[in-house]
């Protein structure tokens, strides 16, 4: 397949791959496994089945952290991998590549995602605010002079953003996301129930029990692991209205953010907020009742986006394909 273009949002819990004209062709979580002698093993799905599982000899971990890059060459590695999975492996010329990151990063975080990606293959590197990138993916009409909040719950990074003729005007990034939230369910049952569960068991608590608020109707759930004294393994039951407990700490963070994005917001912009509500993209704003939260703590409605862990990646394509424009607006390059 001959690829020039190629649009990558590069989260915390999975990679997803746009290329113009075809649409998301990739969407893997965002894990390497690399042997003691520093061999990629496995990357992606393949990688994140061994997770927890495997030997001293292997080690499956995410090598980005809170929305950037914690290990480099291990980065670098998993992007190279992804261009010549879009490529068939077959390269005849560099593609341009736009990457998505989190507002709040630095601007040696910035260089980071662009030296990785030159390394790993790319002719040009361009980086995107992932607050405008999943605007744009929501199909908000983001150059009009008007104000659209936007909040992109990710897996590392909350993004919460007020966007008005294509550039960002308020902006907040926490370094809390799907991550978090589950460690603070995996924390709870240790304290609670003196068992030790993995990120995979507490993620699928999260989806299947999980609410931001407390329902009427109390839900149980068995789950399985280690106890933490006897060290044999063990089945305990959890509520719903547990884990909404367990959850509080980070949502409050979520909150915080978007309550200090709307205070620095102009009035003028407030008033359409208001109008128009808070667009929530991400994986995070899957999880059941946050748009009822964030309505409880802000009075203003709050609505989840169409495809919402896609955004980011779609709204990434969606720049490239009109690259030049984007230049001249608000590209870093």
């Amino acid at each position: 397949m001959l690829v020039k273009r190629i649009g990558i949002d590069l989260g915390t819990a999975n990679v997803l791959v746009f290329v113009p004209k075809k649409g998301i062709i990739i969407n893997e979580p965002s894990v390497v496994a690399i042997s003691n002698d520093q061999k990629i093993l496995a990357v992606g799905e393949e990688a994140k089945l061994m997770v927890g599982k495997t030997p001293h000899s292997i080690t499956a971990y995410r090598p980005l952290r809170d929305g950037v890059i914690a290990d480099y060459v291990v980065t670098e590695a998993m992007i190279r991998y992804f261009i010549n999975k879009v490529s068939g492996g077959v390269r005849l010329f560099r593609p341009e590549i736009m990457v998505s990151v989190p507002a709040g990063v630095t601007s040696t975080e910035k260089r980071a995602v662009i030296d990785a990606t030159k390394q790993a293959g790319a002719k040009e590197a361009y980086i995107i605010p992932e607050p405008v990138a999943a605007a744009i993916g929501a199909g908000i009409p983001i150059d009009s002079p008007a104000g659209n909040m936007i909040i992109d719950i990710g897996g590392g990074t909350t993004e919460v953003a007020i966007i008005s003729l294509g550039g960002i005007v308020a902006s907040n990034s926490v370094r809390v996301g799907g991550n978090k939230i589950d460690q603070s369910i995996a924390d709870y049952i240790r304290k609670k129930y003196g068992l030790a569960i993995g990120d995979r068991t507490a993620e699928e608590i999260k989806i299947e029990i999980g609410s931001a608020i407390h329902e009427k109707k109390n839900q149980e759930m068995e789950i399985r692991g280690r106890d933490m004294i006897a060290g044999l393994p063990k089945t305990v039951s959890v509520s719903s209205h547990e884990i909404t407990e367990a959850m509080r700490d980070e949502l409050d963070k979520i909150i915080l953010a978007v309550r200090v994005v709307l205070e620095q917001t102009p009035p003028e912009l407030a008033s359409d907020v208001i109008d128009r509500g808070m667009v929530m993209t991400g994986g995070g704003s899957l999880l059941r009742n946050i748009g009822k939260l964030l309505t409880q703590a802000t009075g203003i409605p709050c609505i989840v986006a169409d495809d919402a862990k896609l955004c980011v990646a779609k709204g990434t394509g969606i720049a490239l394909e009109h690259l030049e424009d984007y230049k001249r607006s608000f590209l870093s390059k």
